[in-house]
């Protein structure tokens, strides 16, 4: 680690992994089982702590706290972890508790993902990559975010659900139940209003695949079909699309039931 990179008011354990290129603020701890990416910058008064690997090219913001014990009364000091991947941001006041030894045993972050001030992962949430997380959201434990989910300010989600890809939801939105892959939402408590098809257009998603996408939502939610129905009805219209397959896949996969 070369020379005025880290802070001298900074508190950074010897055991700490820190690969080069990473700046540490001022008054920021680093504890003895953290590794830090080469290129990543930590601002002043963050915690990182317990058993956390945070990948490159990284930006916490100040007052970030990472790998704190899950807020989980059943938690007895279990060594468990979180491991944020890449190219992230993560803005003032984010908090991401480590996992449990009842799941995965790791709180996980992606890549490129833009996470807002205030925001909270509990433990064992698995946020996908280039998901956007407005401020004040908060995240139960045991959460699943799609690739490309975007939450809107003050979102809030009930431990366990799984929101799909490419899906948006409104500000003040809660979510007891899934979110499907490309669905927006909005409303306490959340309801479906339509497909995301600006953000499938920016991420360069065709526009017969977009008007399949809606064909699909139609099936799913305008239909009257049961949704047994519905689901034969996906399942044809998926071998014209894959992205309806994706869809598909996560209706068969979802134990909570997703929002209607």
């Amino acid at each position: 680690m070369s020379a005025g990179q880290v802070h001298p008011t900074a508190i950074v354990h010897p055991g700490a992994r820190i690969a080069p290129g990473v700046s540490v603020g001022a008054y920021s701890i680093i504890g003895e089982q953290v590794e830090v990416g080469e290129g990543s910058w930590i601002g002043p008064h963050v915690v990182i702590e317990g058993r956390t690997r945070i990948g490159r090219g990284n930006r916490i913001y100040q007052f970030a706290s990472i790998g704190a014990p899950p807020q989980d009364k059943k938690y007895d000091g279990e060594d468990t972890a979180v491991e944020i991947g890449d190219g992230n941001t993560l803005r003032e006041f984010v908090s991401v508790n480590r996992g449990t030894a009842r799941d995965a045993g790791v709180t996980r972050v992606g890549d490129q993902n833009w996470i807002m001030a205030y925001v909270h992962f509990a433990h064992d949430c698995q946020i996908g990559s280039h998901a956007v997380i407005a401020n004040y959201s908060g995240l139960a434990g045991h959460v699943h975010v799609g690739d490309w989910a975007i939450l809107g300010g003050a979102t809030l989600v009930h431990q366990f659900v799984h929101i799909g890809a490419h899906s948006f939801t409104g500000m003040g939105a809660y979510l007891s139940q899934d979110l499907p892959p490309f669905v927006k939402a909005a409303g306490n408590m959340a309801r479906p209003y339509g497909i995301n098809s600006e953000g499938l257009r920016r991420r360069g998603v065709s526009a017969d695949a977009i008007e399949r996408i809606k064909r699909a939502y139609r099936t799913l939610y305008r239909s009257g079909l049961s949704l047994e129905d519905a689901k034969r009805e996906l399942a044809a219209q998926a071998a014209h699309c894959a992205e309806v397959g994706v869809l598909l896949e996560f209706l068969a996969r979802s134990k909570r039931g997703f929002i209607r």
